[in-house]
């Protein structure tokens, strides 16, 4: 499956302009966005995470010279499809992206729901919580969230129901202060929040679509990074793969338990 996403990748998205041949990666400016254990201060004050072990990894195994910036979701997306952008981190697929960029996956994961814990037995399923009109739902603008989760949340947003906030914490803190009664989150989100912001007994984990994992990957711009080192990069994403070297930094981040989750079979 593994290998399979990643000759998808190259192939869904033919590669524009070059700017540097086979021989040299060259510099590449690439934006992170924080988020859980993907991007975020450690105790020390640095930043670390998933996405930052990996991407430092990239550089020793390929070369390449990555200039990082850190941004909100939103600017990734409209500086990638504008051309502003060379890069970014953990990023899903979908068509209309897949005109401007290409995709290197390197984990996999799905969204759990986030529920008030007062809410009653029957807002546990997804159609409970679309039966009562006063229930809101709280997402992060422009993220994409997977089978299911989408269509539901389109649902509520049809009926005006969806707050959509610039950053996971801002959705956080709409939970916290009670204007939504749930949020969406992946493990790499909810496993860290709920221990920094002591809500693991007033929040219900809920396991809506146990079968919809998500790849996230790599997002290279089309017009922007050419071909040559496009594969490098899906060459040094697959050997890291094999050696356990992705293994490795997903439990140093989330834990043994969760991290084999995250692994693309």
């Amino acid at each position: 499956m593994f290998k399979h996403l990643l000759v998808c990748g190259l192939l869904l998205c033919p590669l524009g302009a070059v700017r540097a041949g086979p021989a040299e990666c060259g510099d590449i400016a690439l934006a992170y966005y924080e988020l859980g254990a993907l991007y975020y201060r450690g105790p020390d004050g640095h930043w670390t995470g998933i996405d930052k072990d990996v991407v430092d990894e990239l550089a020793r195994r390929t070369g390449c010279r990555f200039q990082t910036t850190l941004e909100s979701r939103v600017r990734i997306w409209s500086q990638l499809a504008s051309g502003k952008l060379d890069m970014s981190v953990s990023g899903i697929a979908t068509p209309e992206r897949e005109k401007f960029a290409q995709f290197i996956p390197y984990f996999k994961t799905r969204n759990y729901l986030l529920l008030e814990g007062t809410l009653p037995p029957e807002a546990a399923t997804p159609e409970g919580f679309l039966a009562q009109a006063s229930y809101k739902v709280a997402v992060v603008k422009s993220f994409r969230h997977g089978g299911d989760y989408d269509i539901w949340i389109d649902k509520l947003r049809a009926q005006g129901r969806v707050h959509e906030a610039a950053d996971f914490r801002a959705v956080v803190r709409l939970l916290k202060i009670g204007r939504v009664q749930a949020i969406l989150a992946l493990p790499t989100s909810w496993v860290p929040m709920l221990r920094q912001e002591a809500l693991s007994d007033k929040v219900r984990v809920l396991d809506w679509s146990p079968r919809n994992s998500v790849p996230h990957g790599l997002v290279l711009a089309r017009a922007r990074i050419p071909e040559p080192i496009a594969g490098r990069l899906v060459k040094a994403i697959q050997a890291m793969h094999d050696d356990g070297t992705l293994l490795a930094i997903f439990r140093r981040h989330i834990g043994a338990e969760l991290a084999s989750e995250l692994l693309i079979d």
